[in-house]
């Protein structure tokens, strides 16, 4: 999308604060976003910090757009800190979700700079994102209502004859949406796992026996759902011509996830008991212990299946005719017993032998990885979904976006530095 630059008159020469340059700002910007991406042309400014949003402008990121992200001048985004796992140096989170951006330091508390990022908005930004603590963005005149107003003082009319303002697409993520009593509480993404009912379907029986997911998973249903609103808001302004403010809720995200324990519970029922690693209805679908000390995931979805595993695999016809392991559920009511003569028939083999059986039944199974093993997978390695991006401490591999078009070029461009890009923006604002 080309953005036609306000005639508009302000200071042009304004001293930015913190726009010092940096070793790594010694050559320009070169930004890479082939016209064949599909967000080429779009460009974001994004006053993000830690998963969430940062997640879901990776995203547009990936497909092409330029996302231009404001961080605190020094120590950045503050999430940079939260571990040093990647060579010693930079954030696990950090590396995850800021691929392919630029990063403009500034101190939006200092009216200098605040100036700065109001220009920025105004020349640039086709869509503005935050997720700031909840109220924080329009006490500092960065609302929706705000920024849409300052667009349309401060700029002609686009060529499509629509003001720059009423194009604009804001998305702000917060705990609990912008309204109601929850809208100023705080959020984390554990607190929301607890509030959203996650906390009470993980782990295992007993008064102990809650845990929680092991990754982020609140802010990443928010970011998926920020990404995916955005480029609907994208589709409708081409339509349209107008843009819209876009509300999404850390709280309503992982809500939408939890559909199926919700109505496993409907009206009243009690929700799904607490399984650890297996099904809560569904068995056998869930770890076995096999010979040598390993373990093999397998799953059983219907009788047909759960036929083949007991004739072919566990070699115990008798069990077919059990009028306790008949059905998914009376399978699940006695799934004590049965993981029992499971695991005593798995354990006269090693996990291998047991996943060749599997395989040979047509019986669903996986591999427990840990960590380095995904790193290692040979269906990622085969389908060459890895690439290679560049950050402060050299080059890392990263996973290529999911479903991305064989007809568009993967997008690995640098984990940028802090303020890695105060130089060229402000260049090309004519603010330097």
């Amino acid at each position: 999308m080309s953005i036609r630059r306000p005639s508009h008159s302000r200071p042009r020469h304004i001293s930015c604060s913190t726009a010092r340059r940096s070793p790594s700002d010694s050559e320009a910007f070169t930004y890479n976003a082939p016209s064949n991406r599909p967000l080429s042309g779009i460009t974001i400014v994004a006053l993000e910090q830690v998963i969430s949003m940062p997640l879901a402008t990776r995203h547009l990121a990936d497909l092409g757009a330029r996302v231009i992200k404001i961080e605190r001048p020094g120590s950045g985004d503050f999430v940079r800190h939260h571990d040093s796992r990647v060579r010693g140096k930079l954030c696990s989170h950090f590396v995850w979700t800021n691929r392919n951006k630029e990063s403009l330091a500034l101190d939006i508390k200092n009216p200098r700079d605040m100036e700065i990022l109001k220009t920025l908005v105004c020349e640039k930004a086709d869509v503005f994102v935050q997720n700031l603590r909840p109220g924080d963005a329009e006490k500092m005149g960065l609302g929706y209502k705000a920024l849409k107003d300052m667009m349309n003082a401060r700029s002609k009319k686009s060529e499509d004859g629509e003001m720059r303002g009423d194009k604009l697409i804001y998305a702000s993520i917060s705990g609990y949406g912008s309204n109601g009593p929850y809208a100023h509480k705080k959020a984390y993404d554990l607190l929301i796992q607890a509030e959203a009912g996650v906390l009470s379907i993980t782990g295992t029986e007993g008064d102990d026996g809650m845990a929680k997911v092991g990754c982020s998973i609140a802010d990443t249903a928010a970011g998926m759902y920020a990404y995916c609103n955005i480029l609907g808001a994208i589709i409708q302004r081409q339509k349209t011509g107008r843009g819209c403010e876009l509300d999404i809720s850390m709280l309503e995200s992982l809500v939408e996830w939890m559909g199926f324990p919700m109505y496993y519970a409907h009206e009243g029922q009690s929700g799904p008991k607490r399984a650890g690693a297996s099904h809560a209805s569904i068995y056998p679908y869930g770890p076995f212990s096999t010979g040598g000390g390993g373990k093999v995931m397998l799953g059983v979805q219907n009788e047909r299946e759960w036929k083949t595993l007991a004739t072919q695999v566990l070699e115990r016809v008798d069990l077919t005719e059990n009028p306790k392991f008949q059905s998914t559920a009376s399978r699940s009511d006695n799934r004590d017993e049965l993981e029992s003569i499971i695991s005593g028939i798995f354990s006269q083999w090693d996990a291998d032998e047991v996943t060749r059986r599997l395989e040979e039944a047509g019986i669903a199974n996986a591999k427990v990885n840990d960590m380095q093993g995904v790193w290692e997978h040979p269906q990622l390695e085969a389908r060459r979904r890895w690439r290679e991006v560049d950050t402060e401490v050299g080059k890392i591999k990263a996973l290529m976006a999911p479903g991305m078009s064989p007809d568009v070029e993967a997008r690995m461009d640098k984990v940028p530095a802090v303020g890695e890009h105060n130089d060229s923006i402000l260049k090309e604002l004519g603010m330097q």
